[in-house]
């Protein structure tokens, strides 16, 4: 974008287009994932979803769980070179849901450690809000410090939100399946004009897209999971009535896309 001299993506807008806090697509991301399957409220899961997606009837109150470490950059790939414009956690939900018909799941509560990543994912339609996660990582060495059991740990405003972990013990035929449908979120913008703030200035339903998907092995054993309440939180409500197996791998793409599937009701 230019305008009157100044430049970028997103904002700020400078005269060399440089500052901008997230600069213009595509973006490129690898990361290590710890991913818990679980099943919560099904009544919870459906209070969650956007208005124009229904509850997934086959498998009522299907959910994942999701600690990653990212790295991601730019085209030009300047963010390998200074890695805290690259690197970042974060920590999310997403539920089963139909739409049309058709098998998806969203988002409905994300956490993220760096503030490029927290708007980019606005820009994409994840709810993101700032917090903190660590995870257990593993280097290759048969040594006492090497991760065997891998843990995620979400806490938000110095509140617990999240705690996990996965004990891989085999290698997975099938990987996880309760996050694999397709992602459609909801991508909203408020309004701050006087006797309109009930009128967003975006408001739809968009579906995730992205393309050159590389991924390790998958290994998948038992597996656990707790939320937690904290004061401005909701997400506690879709704590696991069951949980299922977890997964751990390694996972790259690409998104320069967006898929616009309709405007989101009220």
């Amino acid at each position: 974008m230019s305008e009157q001299g100044q430049l970028g993506y997103s904002l700020p807008l400078s005269p060399g287009g440089t500052a901008s806090l997230v600069p213009a697509p595509p973006w490129h991301y690898v990361g290590d994932f710890l991913v818990i399957e679980y099943w919560a409220d099904p009544d919870a899961v459906a209070a969650v979803l956007p208005r124009g997606l229904e509850p997934f009837a086959d498998d009522p109150g299907r959910c994942a769980a999701l600690f990653v470490d990212w790295q991601s950059c730019s085209e030009g790939g300047d963010e390998l070179l200074d890695p805290a414009r690259g690197q970042y956690k974060e920590f999310f939900l997403v539920v089963a849901a139909s739409l049309d018909g058709e098998a998806v799941t969203t988002c409905p509560y994300i956490w993220v450690d760096r503030d490029f990543a927290l708007v980019r994912g606005w820009i994409q339609g994840f709810p993101k809000k700032l917090g903190q996660i660590e995870m257990t990582r593993r280097f290759g060495l048969d040594c006492p410090a090497e991760g065997r059991t891998f843990a995620g740990v979400c806490s938000a405003h110095g509140r617990l939100v999240a705690r996990g972990t996965v004990t891989p013990e085999r290698e997975s035929e099938t990987g996880p399946t309760h996050n694999d449908p397709p992602l459609v979120n909801r991508r909203h913008f408020p309004r701050l004009a006087a006797g309109r703030h009930d009128e967003p200035a975006v408001h739809e339903l968009v579906r995730a897209r992205s393309r050159d998907r590389s991924i390790s092995p998958i290994h998948e054993g038992r597996a656990t999971l707790e939320l937690f309440d904290a004061p401005g939180e909701e997400h506690a409500v879709l704590a696991p009535t069951r949980v299922g197996k977890g997964f751990r791998f390694t996972f790259a793409y690409t998104v320069d896309d967006l898929e616009t599937v309709g405007q989101a009701e009220g």
